[in-house]
């Protein structure tokens, strides 16, 4: 199926712009007809607060904010938490 990008949808045309046709196709194939909306974090906040459990090590919570982006308040709060169920 070759693709006449002049006469696609506007959100059909920006993914076309974006990942180009092949996957644009793939995509409309996958989800044509659905209402998908994307979350405002890439990450989810479960694994995240896992992860930061992990890797804080009592001095890095300002690189771990930057490198998760959530706020300093959160990731606090997190390794609190992980701390009390201990």
């Amino acid at each position: 199926m070759k693709v006449q990008a002049d006469l696609l949808q506007d959100s059909y045309a920006q993914l076309y712009e974006v990942v180009g046709e092949e996957l644009m196709l793939k995509i409309f194939e996958l989800y044509r007809g659905q209402q998908i909306s994307f979350p405002m974090r890439l990450y989810n906040r479960h694994k995240v607060a896992a992860r930061i459990v992990t890797e804080y090590n009592g001095h890095n919570m300002p690189a771990l904010t930057r490198k998760y982006d959530y706020s300093q308040r959160w990731v606090r709060q997190m390794i609190q938490q992980a701390r009390e169920n201990k």
